[in-house]
């Protein structure tokens, strides 16, 4: 049975009470202040978007030139893929303690900081800056991703899908540009290192631009009462292990393809400009897809439609990439593309569970620091798969089999056994 993104009750804490006569002026004077918060907020959730996978594709579209001015080995081209995925899982898991100790919003400014000075770093031509730049900028992205669901949530309750849409969209936007972009830059600076190195100017910009948000929910912050939640017992409900595998299974997918589709397709005889444009229209066709999907599954009774035409594009993309001529890369470009488009919905569902912030923070950070961390075995395992067989037949096929994996999550997901929100687990 379809059903629609679950939405947890005790939402309506978003209303504010009727004032009285005398405390009316007070609110009124408030209200532009109030606008203009939400405005910077929007803004600063822009930036943050265009940054959380710009440094990861960015790199992906020049791994291949990376190597070849690096010489670094295989053992090193295979874990460098994977390095997002590890510290998305390990310093995912310290986001809720920080939260704990200094609000989400000084979390974030925390993890933008590391991101910028991550990305600055990897401009040093040696592998040694390009696994600790990387080591340092991605565990500035696993801050950012756990603790943005809890941010909309804090300050947009009651537009969740509108913000999740805008900050997955600008995330998709930014991946499609670095990607596209990323190898005639780092032509154009005569260099691989200094082509990733350009991308901490966004991570700077981010950091600036989040600055007047923490300022003012610093002057305006109180304390909530909200006990903090265990993250583990919530593998124990069934949305809650649910909604880990799902994350989990599209994580494996996604970023062993972001990892390895242009140097697939380069190893396969196209340019890298040309596999960075197909790598890049993977990427477009995600943006376009997520809106679409987001918009869908959002709707009553939509939301397996949506999980299905997703995981079903990604199933149909492994057997077109093994079995058409190179000249077809666009086809499954458009249909891993149209596959990542899953990621909004996931954010909206993990956004939408749990009955307060603090559950939702806990739910966020199991699913997404037990999701990557097993998801790193995609790029890991895709790149030594291919060194023991010399081909990509078998990391492909792995890949569908994650895909009806997925499938079958997000069936079990929405059907009416599923809870809307986390709890004690049920008899089935």
């Amino acid at each position: 049975m379809a059903t629609s993104i679950p939405t947890p009750p005790g939402t309506a804490h978003t209303s504010q009470a009727p004032q009285s006569p005398a405390s009316g002026a007070a609110p009124a004077a408030e209200a532009p202040k109030r606008r203009l918060a939400a405005v910077v907020g929007i803004l600063a959730v822009v930036l943050i978007g265009l940054n959380l996978r710009a440094g990861i594709t960015s790199a992906a579209a020049l791994f291949h030139e990376l190597q070849v001015v690096l010489g670094y080995d295989a053992l090193v081209a295979s874990v460098l893929p994977s390095i997002p995925l590890l510290c998305f899982a390990f310093a995912g898991l310290a986001t809720s303690w920080l939260i704990r100790r200094i609000g989400v919003e000084k979390a974030i400014l925390v993890a933008l900081a590391l991101l910028a000075g991550g990305l600055l770093v990897r401009g040093i031509p040696a592998t040694g800056a390009l696994l600790g730049g990387t080591v340092l900028a991605m565990s500035g992205l696993a801050v950012c991703n756990v603790a943005m669901p809890s941010f909309i949530r804090e300050h947009y309750a009651a537009k969740t899908s509108m913000m999740t849409g805008l900050y997955t969209f600008t995330m998709s936007a930014g991946a499609t540009f670095a990607a596209a972009v990323s190898v005639p830059l780092a032509l154009q600076l005569g260099s691989p290192s200094l082509g990733l190195a350009a991308w901490g100017i966004l991570g700077v910009a981010a950091l600036l631009g989040f600055v007047p948000m923490v300022l003012h929910t610093h002057r305006r912050s109180r304390r909530t009462g909200q006990a903090p939640v265990p993250m583990w017992p919530l593998l124990r409900t069934r949305l809650g292990l649910l909604i880990t595998a799902i994350f989990t299974f599209q994580a494996f997918l996604a970023y062993a393809v972001m990892s390895w589709f242009a140097y697939i397709l380069t190893a396969e005889g196209l340019s890298a400009a040309e596999s960075g444009l197909q790598f890049g229209l993977m990427q477009l066709v995600s943006v376009a897809a997520g809106m679409i999907l987001l918009a869908i599954g959002s709707r009553p009774g939509m939301l397996r439609p949506a999980l299905y035409t997703a995981s079903g594009a990604t199933l149909a993309a492994v057997p077109a990439m093994l079995w058409l001529p190179i000249s077809f890369a666009a086809v499954p470009a458009v249909l891993f593309g149209f596959g990542l488009g899953i990621f909004p919905l996931i954010l909206v569902i993990i956004s939408r569970s749990g009955r307060t912030t603090a559950e939702t923070t806990a739910l966020s950070t199991v699913a997404q620091s037990l999701g990557y961390f097993i998801a790193a075995l995609g790029p890991f395992g895709m790149g030594l798969l291919h060194s023991a067989t010399g081909g990509w037949s078998l990391p492909l096929s792995l890949l569908f089999v994650v895909a009806l994996a997925l499938m079958v999550s997000c069936h079990l997901l929405t059907s009416k056994r599923t809870a809307t929100r986390t709890g004690p687990r049920t008899a089935a």
